[in-house]
């Protein structure tokens, strides 16, 4: 973070509290030797103060001159450190020592106390990483337990997690019953109840019972550690209004010094000053001048608001995300896992001619799949399968359509009526279309079954919307914010859902591509998009919408191409989101015109001659100080 009195991040640096404190330290004593140095000033003893007060300039400056001289070599170029040591040394040689000496120690304290409060914006993310377990007690064939490092699990371990124990891998429990506190990924302090078949998360605390875990994801891919990078990318990543100024600093600093030069010239040569009035205001418009405060204005602000973000489990992969998601027009949301649960359950069921070992290859082939549809169409054939499952032959998975499969020799075709105009000859049956149009109107999805290109069924699948939804879209309604769906689903089914959750408009049968083209469209329309999505086949739309947010609960791919990750996959947080985007916003241009105004208004009254040395380091430091702690309020959601 490039700020005045902070140029080299500390963040996760293990001598960094020992930094601060000895920062502080130094600052303190060369506060001690400037008092003692002016008591000997008013007590006539020049020589005796002069000595205290070169005290209180190397001990109290010494850490503010080291940064200033290491960036100055390292990156050979001038920065604002620079200007303090050149005022403060100016004031000492026209016998200005007490208003250097307490330059050197305002402006020392200054970044001591500027340090302090940018670290508190770090501390989130550094608990947060000493969260994640190292060792797991890893299950043998026999159940020996064996304790091993997290990096070691494979997918398909079994783990034992005791009461009390974190969680330390990804993984569906298995064995046990116990409660769960997710409130490091999710920011909610009420622990989840587990049973077999759950979920468990990486970081996460296990309540009082015991549970033995199947991992599912190896540790690097976990979502908590997911959650760690994306946060760590984040605070590394700086918005362009921060790259802007961090550009010109360097330039504005060697303007200063030019401005500083023509005003040891100018005004003792033609306006009639006195040299030493003239060198002691050149030294004030130094301090004055510098913008430790506009390089702090962003920054602090940004940290804070990623920190609230992550603390209530929004992740963002970097702060210009942030700064421009309070700017979209429109919001675009995948159905099924987004504005839908994500969890659908079979409802009805047609087979022709009651054939019923349709079941069984059905279940056969829809096992293979993740997908949310096929895991609801296993789960019901399954249990209505009254033979062994048939192997299969050959798979072929038609993303956005369905999936073709051979065994023993028979085709099978399971997907959309898009997938099945294409595939059988001729029209469904009779009794089967009136059924069909009801479960349509309904909301329900509809997946066909062919056999050797012949249709032999269909499934009715429906997908609850989410508790959420309702009352978020309706806070964006009020943001003038419109919603759109985009789905693959049928236009009956899509019509239902939306009308049902309180969209504006949808648009329906979309495959990737198409998803793609429809946010190509919303961004000709309405300017600035954001896609929201969970699945393999929302991740083009994800990267080509302006912002784009996917559920925690979705799919890598997804994950890994959006720019904000919902953690507990609560559409609700999108709202806390807009919130902080708008007031990160507001406190930038807050602090942008404060701490420009307040440069301005100085260099004025220097020019004016109506500042004093300390009073110009009062109003330098002091506006510095206020723009970052005006940035740290936004560690409060």
């Amino acid at each position: 973070m490039n700020t005045c009195t902070h140029k080299k991040s500390t963040f996760f640096d293990g001598n960094s509290n020992v930094w601060k404190h000895r920062q502080l330290i130094l600052s303190l004593a060369g506060g001690l030797f400037l008092l003692i140095g002016f008591l000997f000033d008013q007590g006539n003893m020049y020589t005796a103060a002069v000595s205290f007060y070169i005290l209180a300039y190397a001990i109290g400056g010494f850490y503010k001159a080291k940064e200033g001289i290491e960036d100055l070599i390292e990156d050979r170029s001038l920065n604002v450190e620079i200007l303090m040591i050149l005022a403060a040394i100016g004031a000492a040689s026209i016998g200005y020592w007490s208003e250097g000496a307490i330059l050197i120690f305002i402006f020392s304290l200054a970044g001591a106390l500027e340090t302090y409060t940018l670290q508190k914006s770090e501390r989130d993310l550094s608990a947060l990483m000493k969260l994640a377990p190292e060792e797991a007690n890893l299950l043998d064939e026999q159940d020996g337990i064996r304790t091993v490092s997290v990096d070691e699990l494979q997918i398909g371990d079994r783990i034992l997690i005791r009461p009390g124990e974190r969680v330390p891998a990804d993984g569906e429990l298995i064995s046990g019953e116990t409660t769960v506190d997710e409130s490091t990924l999710t920011g909610e302090p009420i622990p989840v109840s587990k049973v077999e078949g759950d979920q468990v998360y990486n970081g996460t605390m296990n309540g009082k019972g015991s549970m033995t875990v199947k991992v599912t994801k190896r540790n690097a891919d976990s979502l908590f550690q997911k959650m760690i990078k994306l946060v760590q990318e984040a605070k590394a990543e700086r918005p362009p209004a921060q790259q802007f100024i961090e550009k010109i600093e360097g330039p504005y600093v060697i303007t200063v010094l030019v401005v500083v030069t023509l005003m040891l010239i100018i005004p003792f040569t033609f306006l009639g000053w006195h040299f030493e009035d003239t060198f002691y205001r050149a030294m004030v418009l130094l301090v004055v001048a510098s913008p430790c405060a506009v390089v702090a204005s962003i920054m602090p602000a940004l940290l804070s608001a990623i920190s609230t973000g992550a603390r209530n489990g929004v992740l963002m992969k970097g702060g210009v995300y942030l700064e421009q998601l309070s700017k979209a027009n429109v919001i675009a949301f995948d159905k099924t896992g987004t504005i839908t649960t994500g969890n659908p359950t079979v409802t009805d069921v047609y087979i022709e001619g009651n054939d019923e070992d349709i079941f069984e290859s059905v279940a056969a082939i829809e096992q293979q799949s993740n997908h949310p549809l096929a895991k609801a169409l296993y789960q019901h054939s399954i249990k209505q399968s009254a033979k062994s499952l048939p192997s299969i032959s050959t798979i072929n998975d038609l993303t956005g359509y369905g999936v073709e499969s051979s065994i023993d020799d028979v085709k099978w075709t399971i997907g959309s009526s898009t997938l099945m105009a294409r595939t059988i000859s001729g029209a469904f049956p009779r009794d089967f279309t009136n059924l069909e149009e009801e479960w349509r109107n309904s909301g329900k999805t509809i997946v066909y079954i062919a056999r050797n290109d012949q249709f032999v069924g269909a499934f009715a699948i429906k997908d609850e919307i989410r508790k959420d939804v309702k009352q978020t879209l309706k806070e964006f309604e009020k943001l003038g914010i419109k919603t759109v769906m985009i789905t693959g689903d049928q236009e009956e089914t899509a019509a239902f859902i939306a009308k049902e959750a309180g969209l504006n408009d949808w648009i329906s049968e979309c495959l990737p591509e198409k998803k793609v083209t429809e946010v190509v469209k919303l961004k000709e329309k309405y300017g600035s998009v954001i896609m929201v999505g969970d699945g393999v086949n929302d991740a083009p739309a994800l990267a080509k919408a302006n912002i784009g947010i996917a559920m925690g609960s979705g799919t890598d791919i997804a994950i890994d191409t959006a720019d904000f990750v919902l953690m507990k996959s609560e559409l609700n947080k999108i709202r806390l989101s807009f919130q902080l985007s708008k007031r990160l916003n507001r406190i930038i241009k807050q602090n942008l015109v404060f701490s420009v105004s307040v440069i301005l208004l100085l260099i004025i009254a220097n020019f004016a001659q109506q500042l004093t040395l300390p009073l110009g380091v009062i109003g330098h430091e002091g506006s510095t100080l206020l723009v970052i702690l005006n940035g740290l309020r936004l560690l409060k959601a």
